[in-house]
C-alpha cells in the first residue's frame, strides 16, 4: 500500500479566480469589520472623534460609523445623530479657527489634497449666499472641512456658520440615522448585498472626475 502524506493530500485552493473574487468582495469585507466596530465598547468615542476630525481635515466621513452603530443600538438613534451633529459642528468650529489664524500654513495642504479649486468656490458661495453656502456643505457630499476652513479665511459671522452647520449637519445625520432606524435589517440587507457594486462604482467615479480634473 502507497502511504500518502498529509502534506500531498492538502492542496492549496487559493487560485487566480479565488483572488480575483476575493479582491472584488473587499468593501464587503471592510463593511463587515466596520460593523463590528460599531459595537464596540468604545464605539461612541470612536464616531465623535471621527466626526469631529472630519470637520477640518480627516478624509472618512463619519456616516459610514454611524450607519451600522445606528443599525446595531437602534434605540440609541438620536443619541448617536446628536452626538455625531455636536462633534461635528465642534470640529468645524476647529476648521474655522484654522482658517482665522493658519491660512498661509493651510494653503499647500489644500494645494497637495486638491481642494484649492473648492476652497476658491466656498469663498464665492459665501459671498453670494452666507448662511446656505454653509448649510449646503454640511448637508451634501460637498467637502464640509473645505468650507469650514474657507469660512474662518472669510471671517464669516460666527452665528450664521454655527447656525448653518447645525441645521446642515443635523439635518444629515439625523437623516441617516432615522432611515437606519426605521428600515432596520431590510435596509441592511440591501447595503450588505450591493455593498462591492456601491465601493467599486464609487471609486470608478473618483477616478473619471480625478481624471477630467486634469483635463
Amino acid at each position: 500500500m502507497i502511504r500518502v502524506l498529509p502534506s500531498m493530500q492538502r492542496t492549496s485552493t487559493t487560485t487566480p479566480m479565488t483572488s480575483t473574487i476575493r479582491l472584488v468582495k473587499i468593501f464587503s469585507k471592510l463593511y463587515d469589520k466596520v460593523l463590528g466596530w460599531s459595537v464596540h465598547p468604545y464605539a461612541t468615542r470612536y464616531l465623535g472623534v471621527v466626526s469631529f476630525t472630519e470637520s477640518s481635515f480627516f478624509p472618512i466621513p463619519p456616516d459610514v460609523l454611524l450607519a451600522p452603530m445606528t443599525l446595531a443600538q437602534p434605540k440609541r438613534w438620536i443619541y448617536l445623530a446628536a452626538l455625531t451633529t455636536v462633534t461635528s459642528v465642534l470640529g468645524g468650529l476647529f476648521g474655522y479657527v484654522i482658517g482665522q489664524v493658519a491660512i498661509d500654513a493651510v494653503m499647500p495642504w489644500l494645494q497637495k489634497v486638491g481642494y484649492v479649486g473648492h476652497f476658491e468656490t466656498a469663498q464665492q458661495w459665501f459671498a453670494d449666499y452666507g448662511f446656505w453656502a454653509i448649510f449646503a456643505a454640511g448637508f451634501t457630499p460637498i467637502p464640509y472641512k473645505v468650507f469650514t476652513v474657507a469660512a474662518g479665511a472669510a471671517s464669516m459671522g460666527l452665528a450664521p456658520f454655527i447656525l448653518g452647520s447645525v441645521v446642515g449637519r443635523g439635518a444629515r445625520f439625523f437623516l441617516v440615522a432615522a432611515l437606519v432606524r426605521f428600515g432596520g435589517a431590510p435596509i441592511e440587507r440591501q447595503i450588505r448585498r450591493y455593498i462591492d457594486a456601491i465601493g467599486w462604482t464609487v471609486l470608478v467615479l473618483l477616478a473619471l472626475l480625478l481624471i477630467l480634473w486634469q483635463i
